[in-house]
């Protein structure tokens, strides 16, 4: 029992032991967390003020080709090279870009072109007609009169007299029945000539020619197919007039619509060539608003040159809206003014202002920067702000100058107590500030 004792008494002095010297080498040798600043060196940079939209590149003067009558497309015509029309196509004005089938509509021109004939036939036949009617007129008129005068005379019984009256008046009514026959005649003829002009007309569209010259963008028919048109002409072919001119529609949040104006500079990048940047002016705002998840939103019309060809239509490009722009201007990171330090970090006799910035609203150009003091601690600048990238900010006025270094933050870093490279003594990182 006695040895049982000794053992455990042993055994907790060796766990004292044990436990002391960790303690002891944790104290001494192990590691320890300080807190330093972040800096950076105050430089004169370029700033640029923006807003960002995304959009999609568009050729400056779309033209819509459609088929304007219902048919199976025959042929393609040929371009200016001497292609088969197609995608990416160069075309003039006047240039054929395809046919349809006009059988049915050739037939038809050449009825309306034979019921237009027969109508003139007509008027020619009601023409003799009115002529032979006046013939007959005179000589019922003459028999008329002879007729009255034999009567005066009693020569002629009283049947014979009402059969040369009743002959006269007939020939005046036939006169009558044979004009309206020939101004139905006419009436037919102006019908058949508008049934002709119709009929040549839906014949000449069989042939569908480029209203502009341009470049065929879409074709969405090919040869064998049905195109069938309605109220509206069924579209065909896209041509873009001048490809050396295209537009950016960019879609612009509601909230930044009040500060895009026309002839505003405008930066954008394409993904199919990254790294490259496009330069262009606002060219017009479109009032009517989109409404997409209770979300409003404006296209911009962005005109720009292209006259290297490089930029294609319906690339998507990332746009920049220029607000301002200031060149080779002092600058510190948006950072450096947000920082608030801790009054422990802060030189005693600027605590106040220290208070004075953690409890009022960092707003308007007066701002607050802080540098390091002697004796690792920190002292404010106060600094009039200009331009705000969204990264640095201008600085316009104050004690502020090139090369000083301001913080930006505070970072923690592990020590070892036992090494002499410490926070103190690295040369490559900032000493820390020291606790009160």
């Amino acid at each position: 029992m006695k040895k049982v004792l000794n053992g455990l008494i042993v055994l907790i002095l060796l766990a004292a032991v044990c436990g002391g010297g960790y303690w002891g080498y944790l104290h001494w040798f192990g590691k320890k967390t300080l807190i330093v600043f972040k800096t950076e060196t105050v430089d004169r940079t370029n700033l640029v003020s923006t807003i960002s939209a995304t959009g999609t590149v568009e050729p400056e003067e779309l033209v819509n080709v459609g088929a304007q009558v219902s048919g199976k497309i025959a042929t393609f015509g040929i371009d200016t090279k001497g292609n088969s029309i197609d995608y990416g196509s160069p075309v003039k004005k006047g240039m054929i870009l395809a046919r349809i089938d006009d059988a049915v509509y050739g037939a038809e021109l050449r009825a309306a072109e034979a019921n237009r004939l027969q109508a003139q036939a007509n008027i020619q036949q009601a023409t003799a007609n009115i002529a032979l009617a006046k013939a007959e007129l005179q000589l019922s008129e003459s028999n008329w009169g002879r007729a009255q005068e034999l009567r005066v005379k009693d020569a002629m019984s009283k049947s014979d007299y009402d059969s040369y009256k009743a002959k006269y008046d007939s020939a005046i009514a036939t006169i009558a029945v044979k004009e309206a026959a020939l101004a139905q005649a006419k009436a037919e003829l102006a019908s058949d000539k508008a049934a002709c002009d119709k009929a040549k007309q839906n014949y000449d569209y069989c042939v569908i020619s480029s209203p502009v010259d341009g470049v065929i963008i879409d074709r969405r028919v090919s040869v064998g197919q049905t195109v069938v048109s309605s109220m509206s002409a069924s579209s065909i072919f896209l041509i873009a007039k001048d490809l050396t001119k295209m537009q950016v529609w960019a879609s612009v949040n509601e909230a930044d619509i009040g500060q895009i104006k026309p002839g505003m500079k405008v930066r954008f990048t394409v993904d199919a060539f990254p790294g490259e940047r496009f330069v262009g002016i606002v060219h017009k705002i479109r009032l009517n608003a989109t409404l997409s998840q209770n979300v409003v939103t404006y296209v911009v019309e962005i005109s720009t040159d292209n006259s290297s060809g490089r930029l294609l239509p319906y690339l998507t490009a990332n746009v920049k809206f220029i607000l301002a722009e200031r060149k080779n201007v002092l600058a510190v990171s948006n950072a450096a003014l947000r920082f608030v330090p801790d009054n422990s970090q802060v030189s005693p006799q600027y605590h106040n202002i220290a208070e004075e910035v953690t409890k009022v609203k960092r707003t308007g150009n007066d701002r607050v920067v802080w540098v390091l003091n002697a004796g690792d601690m920190l002292r404010p600048i106060q600094v009039k702000t200009g331009l705000n990238d969204g990264i640095s900010t201008e600085i316009v006025s104050g004690e502020l100058k090139e090369g000083m270094r301001v913080v930006t933050g505070t970072s923690e870093v592990a020590v070892s107590t036992g090494s002499s490279d410490t926070a103190e003594g690295s040369p490559f990182l900032p000493k820390p500030p020291k606790r009160h």
